[in-house]
């Protein structure tokens, strides 16, 4: 059984998909990117300001399922240029315990939706 988890304080989906599925203890986030769910326009400042955005997003989607970022078991990073790694990985870690962070993977793409420069999707369990 699934269960749609949705809130008013993460984007709404601009697709047939929902924020997130919680089947069982296991959470599935779809990806975020850097919409502001208040105002509807994207946060493109710059690439800090930027995964700042899609993080508080997904904390949104967590907590909407009564999770957090200590409940994350896996991240996928998709970024439109390597170059900007460090970066999103400054602001991404601050997040997360060192020691206890998620796996993940982070990989270039040749384009994002809306012409974004990061997405982030999780997989929590609680």
């Amino acid at each position: 059984m699934k269960k749609i988890i949705t809130t008013s304080h993460a984007p709404a989906p601009i697709g047939p998909y929902n924020q997130a599925v919680l089947s069982g203890n296991t959470l599935y986030t779809s990806g975020q990117i850097a919409f502001n769910p208040e105002t509807g326009v994207l946060v493109l400042d710059n690439i800090k300001t930027e995964t700042a955005q899609v993080m508080t997003n997904l904390k949104a989607v967590l907590e909407a399922a009564n999770m957090d970022f200590s409940n994350v078991v896996k991240t996928s990073i998709f970024i439109s240029n390597m170059d900007d790694f460090a970066l999103i990985n400054d602001v991404y870690g601050s997040y997360f315990d060192d020691a206890k962070a998620p796996a993940r993977e982070t990989v270039q793409v040749a384009r994002l939706p809306k012409d974004v420069n990061v997405e982030i999707s999780m997989i929590a369990v609680k």
